[in-house]
């Protein structure tokens, strides 16, 4: 039987107690094994390049320096490939989100004739497609190659998160549609004043997947683009990591005014910090959307 303390709560028995500790244990292991490479970079990178070279865990910086991000934020070409992939993701997003909705909204309702059909029509591109040269085909004789729309237009929408804010928006009440309808409202009043609204845990989710996806894709970048003015954050990490790091950085600023400070880094803190410097933009934007993902996932995945 179980004790009840004074405080009112039940005291778990000690067969319970074993299971939350053994609970807690591969929680806190599968939590250590997913935050751990990421505090493994950050700390290699401020770390003094000659001690870090013995390798082991990084939990805490060895002779903390900050000149690799001196050295990797004096080149011009990662500024370049910053604003580059905040432009992509920004307008990527916007444009993909937009997208999404109204062609989700029309799928969403009952009085579309033949709604389920276009649904089918909309599934079949999640599991076949084209292929990437008749995409690149596509793309060349749209005039899109080497310019800023190739790498959002190919990949602006995807059917998966559009089926999710579909069936999120089955949701809505159609006494809301009717009411509006009644006071004037036209179809586009509708989608933007009340079921667009009615729908801020799903955006925030699918907003969330976009962003992900157009802040890490360096693909289209690399297919579609040869100038170094519209490259990417990723292609250039993709650079640095397949190259002689100090090359591929001398390659892009003038190193000689660092002094010193260059010729102490080795090839491996440079690594480091090019990838801390990619993975932390998208790092701080995370938990602010976190809090919508499960909410818009859970009734967008089940409804409908």
């Amino acid at each position: 039987m179980k004790k009840r303390k004074k405080s009112g709560h039940i005291a778990r028995t000690r067969g319970e107690q074993i299971g939350y500790a053994i609970i807690m244990l591969v929680l806190g292991l599968f939590a250590f094994s997913t935050i751990y490479p990421v505090w493994h970079v950050v700390m290699y990178s401020i770390s003094d390049s000659k001690l870090s070279m013995s390798g082991g865990f990084f939990f805490w910086p060895r002779g903390f320096s900050l000149k690799s991000y001196k050295m990797v934020f004096q080149t011009s070409q990662i500024w370049i490939a910053y604003r580059n992939s905040i432009l992509v993701t920004f307008v990527g997003t916007v444009m993909s989100v937009g997208l999404s909705a109204i062609t989700a909204y029309p799928l969403s309702r009952k009085r579309l004739h033949g709604r389920n059909f276009l649904s089918m029509v909309v599934f079949f591109t999640m599991l076949f497609s084209g292929g990437m040269i008749p995409l690149y085909l596509q793309v060349a004789r749209l005039g899109l190659l080497d310019t800023f729309w190739s790498m959002i237009l190919p990949t602006c929408m995807s059917a998966y998160n559009m089926f999710i804010l579909r069936n999120f928006m089955q949701g809505v009440p159609d006494s809301l549609e009717e009411s509006a309808r009644i006071d004037g409202a036209n179809d586009f009043i509708i989608l933007v004043r009340i079921i667009l609204p009615l729908c801020t845990p799903s955006l925030a989710a699918i907003a969330m997947f976009y962003g992900v996806h157009y802040w890490n894709n360096y693909m289209n970048c690399l297919l579609y683009t040869n100038s170094t003015g519209l490259q990417v954050l990723p292609l250039y990490l993709r650079t640095v990591l397949n190259s002689a790091a100090a090359n591929a950085l001398s390659a892009s600023s003038d190193l000689s005014s660092l002094g010193e400070a260059a010729s102490v880094l080795t090839e491996e803190t440079v690594k480091m910090t090019v990838v801390a410097v990619s993975v932390i933009p998208i790092i701080l934007v995370y938990p602010y959307l976190q809090r919508f993902y499960t909410k818009g996932i859970t009734v967008g995945a089940v409804k409908g």
